[in-house]
C-alpha cells in the first residue's frame, strides 16, 4: 500500500471512530492529539539536536602539573582554556570532580562557534600533604561527549602548631588523645603502649595518675618526673591482662594529678582494651580437635512488642567440636539488655547443647530497635561471636 492510500485510510478511520463520539468526547480526541503531536515534535528536535550538533571542544591543556608547593600557599588554581571549533554553540552540561577538595568552575552559558572560554581548577591543599592526582570529568553537547582533565602535584606539610600536634589540653600540659587504646590484648599478655606529652604552660609540672585499687592491671608513668615548660616527654601505659578476670570490650577511666591537683572537670584518661583468648599457642590439628561454638541463629527478631514490657530471648547453640566448649563472657552495649551468666564458666561437652537467656527491657524505645551482644569462648576458630536482636516497639499509651 502507498503513502497515498494508506493517509487515505487513516482519514476514513479517523472520520467513522469520530461519527461515534459526542461534542464533548469529539473536543477531547481533538486536545489530545494535538498534545500528541506537540510532544512528538519536541522529541524530534531534541533527537534531531543531540544527533547533529556540530559544536567541537578544543581544550589548550587535559593535564597540568601544579609541581611541589608549600601547604600554606593555599589553594592552587589552573584554567584549562575552551575553544569551540565547531559551528554550533558549544554547551557545558557539568563538570564532576573526584575529590572535594577540588572546586570546578565553569561557563554556564552556552559558548558560540569560534567562542573561547575556561574549565578553572581549584584544589585546597590543607591537611593534605603529599603527592595528589585528581581528576574533573567535563560533560558537554559534543561527540565524545566526556572529557577527562587531570591535575598532579606534591604538597609540602606545614610545620603543625602544638595544638594541633597535642589537641588535648589538662592543667597546663597537653597529649596527643584523651585516650589510650590499647586494643587488642591476649589473656596470656602485657602490652605496653606510649603517647607523647608536652608542658605548654611557663612552669615546672610534675604528672602523676591515680590508679584505683580495683585495677591492679594498669600502671603509667612519665618518662620524667618533672616537665620543665616547653619540654617533652611520653607517658608509658602498661596493661597487664593476666591481672584482670574480665573479658572482651573493657573500658575504663583514670585520674590525672597535676602538681599535686587531681584534674576534674572530665579530664579523665580514657582506657579502653579488648581481652581475648590466646590461640598462638596452639597447633592447627589442636585447632581442628577444638570445641565449636554453633548457633541455631545469631538473629532473634522479636517483631511488634509492647512499650515498657520485659521480653525474654534464647539463643540456642550446640557444641559440635571434640573438646569442651567455655563460655568465657557475654556483654552488651546496652543497659536495655540483662543477661544470664548461668553458663559462663561451665564446660559444655561435645555434642551437647545449651542456650544464652537474655532479657530485653523495651521501656524507652518506640519503633524498630536492634542490639548486639557479644559472646567470648574458647573456640579457637570463633572465640568471638555477635548476637543480634531485633523488635519493633509499640508506641506507649498515651492517656488524655
Amino acid at each position: 500500500m502507498n503513502r497515498k492510500c494508506f493517509a487515505e485510510n487513516e482519514k476514513l478511520n479517523e472520520a467513522t471512530y469520530l461519527r461515534g463520539l459526542s461534542n464533548l468526547n469529539k473536543s477531547v480526541f481533538f486536545r489530545m492529539k494535538r498534545l500528541l503531536l506537540f510532544i512528538a515534535l519536541i522529541i524530534s528536535v531534541s533527537t534531531s539536536n543531540a544527533q547533529f550538533s556540530k559544536a567541537k571542544i578544543e581544550l589548550s591543556a587535559i593535564e597540568h602539573d601544579f609541581g611541589t608547593f608549600k601547604e600554606e600557599a593555599g589553594r592552587q588554581s589552573f584554567d584549562f582554556i575552551i575553544t569551540n571549533s565547531g559551528t554550533d554553540p558549544l554547551i557545558i552540561v557539568n563538570v564532576a570532580v573526584s575529590c572535594g577538595c577540588t572546586k570546578p568552575e565553569w561557563p554556564r552559558h552556552p559558548i558560540p562557534a569560534g567562542g573561547k572560554s575556561k574549565i578553572t581548577a581549584v584544589y585546597d591543599p590543607f591537611d593534605r600533604p603529599g603527592k595528589f592526582s585528581k581528576t574533573l570529568t567535563v560533560f558537554t553537547n559534543t561527540r565524545p561527549d566526556i572529557v577527562v582533565l587531570t591535575i598532579t602535584g606534591e604538597v609540602i606539610p606545614r610545620e603543625k602548631t602544638i595544638e594541633e600536634l597535642y589537641p588535648f589540653a589538662i592543667g597546663g600540659i597537653r597529649t596527643e588523645s584523651q585516650t589510650f587504646a590499647f586494643s587488642s590484648i591476649n589473656k596470656t599478655e602485657k602490652k605496653i603502649k606510649t603517647m607523647p606529652i608536652i608542658n605548654a604552660s611557663s612552669v615546672p609540672v610534675k604528672v602523676e595518675f591515680i590508679v584505683l585499687p580495683k585495677q591492679p592491671h594498669l600502671t603509667f608513668k612519665i618518662s620524667s618526673e618533672i616537665l620543665k615548660p616547653g619540654e617533652k616527654g611520653f607517658i608509658e601505659g602498661t596493661y597487664d591482662a593476666t591481672k584482670n578476670s574480665a573479658w572482651g570490650n573493657i573500658n575504663e577511666t583514670i585520674k590525672m594529678k597535676i602538681n599535686g591537683i587531681i584534674q576534674e572537670n572530665n579530664l579523665d584518661f580514657y582506657i579502653s582494651a579488648t581481652l581475648v583468648e590466646d590461640f598462638s599457642l596452639l597447633s592447627k590439628e589442636d585447632i581442628l580437635n577444638g570445641p565449636t561454638l554453633k548457633m541455631a541463629s545469631p538473629n532473634v527478631d522479636l517483631g511488634k512488642i509492647k512499650y515498657s514490657t520485659q521480653n525474654p530471648v534464647e539463643f540456642k547453640f550446640t557444641n559440635t567440636g571434640k573438646k569442651d566448649l567455655i563460655i568465657r563472657h557475654i556483654s552488651s552495649t546496652c543497659g536495655c539488655i540483662v543477661i544470664k551468666q548461668g553458663n559462663r564458666g561451665v564446660g559444655i561437652k561435645p555434642g551437647e547443647s545449651s542456650s544464652i537467656k537474655v532479657t530485653f527491657n523495651s521501656s524507652g524505645y518506640n519503633g524498630k530497635v536492634t542490639k548486639v551482644m557479644y559472646v567470648y569462648t574458647n573456640d579457637p576458630k570463633n572465640s568471638e561471636l555477635l548476637l543480634i536482636l531485633n523488635a519493633d516497639v509499640e508506641p506507649p499509651i498515651t492517656t488524655k
